[in-house]
């Protein structure tokens, strides 16, 4: 058979071969690919102990290191406090803060509940755990730096050993070395012993070290005679003992006593306490503080303002700071420290007549003066004498501020280029409806409709008449135009605490009822009279400890508000001075812009004012000397009521006088909106009431929280330091003048 014209497959060329392969049929083509490497997870097993043996001996090299070299130290100068030296600016004394209160006693004489009261508050597991517990120390840490919270993780003992061998710095060096002397402490020391020496140790405010002194500063009374309540709240003392304090700190008091029931709660959970007698518990209100005597007059108030700056602030720990050695230079000026306390004494103290005018009992007066130009605090007024009346009322805050509010409503009018419900861009000659119980408009939430001084009706007045008279029916009005919540965040961008009581976003937050203190006023004021630039209030010039200068923290300033916004306020608040309800003040013989304010129930009157140079706020306040609950003011220094434009505006003037003799007097350098340029006073006309001034109290009746208008939505409140406003609204360039001044009813 003849041969076939293909190619036999014996004939075909065959594909290379790979070395080392044979491929099981002949006929197949091309050799499948290399067979992947196989991974060697033994080697990386290997790795990860070697890794981990490293790490474990590592660390226990230094573990064995630090506890061969790290020693028990002898006491250190906190549990041997010291006094701090207080300087004025100029470098003359203020005050020292006198001895230290301290006593030791054996652990006997300490009541078993209290003892117990003492562990539930801080370490529950005291009697069972060991000297340190790495879990809790990794557990505070992690919430540190997740922000829940700076949190210690220490025990008892690791508390004790950081009272009275180290100190209360917040140093990886300083922690390193509690740890192993707690380690070593719990090895040589009983259980017993450490609580004892802890015990005695421990700062509890007042001035007092330790449960006796601390027994004897709250109670009058030894501390085995403390019962279970008493013993709980000093307890509730170790976590914040100034702040806790409730006789110094009113406005806290609910915290504390929140506090106190924690511990009380936490017996009864290690049963070392039974449900029925946790029942029975009633909170034990501490006695008034009896501070040294060398602290008398005013010098302990402004001890106790420049401390609580310094702890406030994070500067230095409370306890530390307790311990003593400080040099401390204050911002205060003597010369205008004299000039406030000389003014109060003139116009109030030295009128008071307990005996013919039974309300002269309750005046209290608190004031404070701020340097516009570096927020730096120049002078203060706390109260008649720092050992008769330990609150200082410059920074108490639970007193409304009435109607020394209103300027923010405007301000942040301004700022937000806002418009009236009927789309008239708001400026001070812009008309609003003054009559009495008017309804606002354009509000969601619970119908609000608040009265006017003596429910007076005004009918049709513009904006700077409605200052100048305050006007409730107009401001109320103004704020839902504004929006309440971005009223609340400018009054916080201008210098008041985010966490000011009842500074709530509701129509009713226009009439003051907010409680801020007398120098959160200040400071917010002295932004306006900075053209709207805000530095954070300052009272420390200065800090050393042993020769070695310490950090204090610097006031930035920076744009709280347009200068637009702060200067047209500025011009409606002159017009309160010249011819509103502030014209006391025109008697400090300067340029001066300001704004009066009555709490309800005449329980407080205010005058919060400025020149170009300083910003002062003054407050009368009533308090029954024996309960410590807020009075009205009628009858007080034989008046029948306490008006911002009495008292108050005639002690800011007397100060502002002597304050600043000897410099010429500067106008103020304004920069107004469009259609606020002043134009020539007008006489009101005759069917317009004098200038009442209570109007200010807040309502009764005011409108519970609720969400802004739909025409003016907020955001969230942000962290106080963030508090810087946008410029005025798209709005703001193009505004028309108001209308002419004859067409307003004044």
């Amino acid at each position: 058979m003849p041969p076939s014209s293909g190619t036999s497959d014996s004939d075909a060329p065959r594909p290379a071969r790979t070395p080392g392969w044979e491929p099981r049929d002949p006929t197949l083509g091309t050799p499948p690919p290399p067979a992947p490497r196989r991974r060697r997870p033994r080697r990386v097993l290997r790795t990860l102990f070697g890794l981990l043996l490293l790490g474990t001996l590592l660390l226990a090299g230094a573990f064995a290191a630090g506890y061969l070299l790290v020693e028990i130290p002898p006491a250190n100068a906190a549990a041997l406090a010291q006094s701090n030296v207080y300087l004025y600016r100029d470098g003359s004394t203020l005050a020292r803060d006198g001895e230290v209160n301290r006593e030791n006693v054996r652990l006997d004489r300490v009541p078993l509940t209290v003892r117990q009261a003492v562990l539930a508050a801080e370490d529950r597991d005291f009697h069972s755990s060991r000297a340190v517990d790495p879990k809790a120390m990794v557990r505070a840490a992690w919430n540190t730096v997740t922000g829940k919270g700076r949190q210690s993780g220490s025990t008892i003992t690791q508390q004790y050993v950081k009272n009275y061998y180290l100190g209360q710095e917040q140093t990886l060096t300083r922690k390193a070395k509690e740890f192993f002397i707690a380690i070593k402490l719990g090895r040589e020391k009983s259980k017993e012993e450490i609580l004892q020496g802890y015990l005695n140790t421990s700062y509890f405010g007042r001035n007092a070290y330790g449960i006796q002194a601390a027994a004897r500063a709250y109670y009058g009374k030894d501390v085995e005679d403390l019962d279970t309540a008493e013993g709980a709240y000093l307890a509730s003392l170790l976590k914040a003992p100034s702040a806790y304090d409730v006789t110094t700190h009113p406005e806290n008091r609910a915290k504390a006593v929140a506090r106190w029931h924690y511990v009380l709660d936490g017996m009864v959970t290690e049963r070392r306490l039974t449900p029925a007698a946790r029942a029975a518990a009633r909170f034990p209100t501490p006695q008034t503080a009896r501070p040294a005597t060398g602290l008398s007059g005013q010098r302990g108030y402004l001890v106790q303002a420049v401390e609580e700056y310094l702890t406030d602030h994070g500067v230095v720990d409370e306890k530390t700071l307790a311990g003593g050695g400080f040099r401390i230079t204050t911002t205060l000026e003597p010369a205008k420290q004299d000039a406030l306390v000389q003014a109060v004494e003139e116009r109030v103290m030295t009128r008071l007549d307990p005996a013919g005018a039974p309300a002269d009992r309750f005046v209290r007066v608190g004031a404070a003066a701020v340097d516009p130009a570096n927020g730096k605090v120049l002078a203060m007024y706390g109260g008649v004498d720092y050992t008769q009346q330990y609150v200082n009322n410059a920074t108490r805050r639970d007193y409304q501020v009435g109607s020394t509010f209103k300027p923010f409503v405007f301000t942040a009018a301004v700022q937000r280029g806002a418009q009236t419900q009927h789309g008239e861009p708001i400026t001070p000659y812009t008309v609003y409806d003054g009559n009495n119980r008017r309804p606002v408009e354009g509000w969601n939430g619970n119908p609000y409709d608040p009265a006017n001084e003596d429910d007076e009706s005004y009918g049709e007045i513009a904006v700077g008449t409605a200052t100048d008279l305050s006007v409730n029916a107009v401001y109320a009005q103004m704020a839902v135009d504004v929006g309440p919540g971005h009223v609340r965040r400018t009054a916080i961008a201008l210098g008041l605490p985010h966490a000011t009581p009842d500074l709530t976003a509701s129509p009713s937050i226009a009439l003051g009822p907010a409680t801020a203190s007398v120098l959160d006023m200040a400071t917010a004021y002295a932004t306006l009279a900075a053209h709207g630039r805000h530095g954070t209030y300052t009272l420390v010039e200065s800090l050393s400890r042993d020769g070695q200068e310490l950090e204090v923290p610097a006031a930035a300033a920076r744009q709280a508000v347009s200068r637009e916004a702060a200067d047209t306020t500025t011009s409606i608040l002159r017009s309160v001075v010249e011819t509103g309800t502030g014209t006391a003040a025109q008697a400090a013989g300067r340029p001066a812009a300001g704004k009066t304010g009555t709490a309800e129930d005449d329980k407080a009157a205010w005058f919060a004012g400025y020149t170009p140079e300083l910003a002062t706020v003054v407050a009368m306040m009533g308090q029954d000397p024996e309960s410590g609950r807020q009075e009205p003011l009628y009858g007080a220094l034989g008046q029948p009521r306490i008006n911002g434009g009495g008292e108050p505006a005639e002690i800011w003037a007397r100060f502002t006088r002597e304050a600043l003799a000897g410099t010429a007097p500067r106008d103020f350098e304004l920069q107004l909106m469009p259609g606020a340029e002043r134009l020539p006073p007008i006489p009101p006309m005759p069917d317009v009431p004098g200038a009442p001034d209570a109007s200010d109290a807040p309502d009764a009746s005011a409108a519970p929280e609720a969400p802004d208008a739909p025409d003016a939505p907020d955001a969230p409140d942000a962290p106080e330091e963030s508090y810087e406003l946008g410029e005025a609204g798209p709005g703001a360039a193009s505004r028309s003048p108001g209308p002419a001044p004859s067409a307003v009813r004044q």
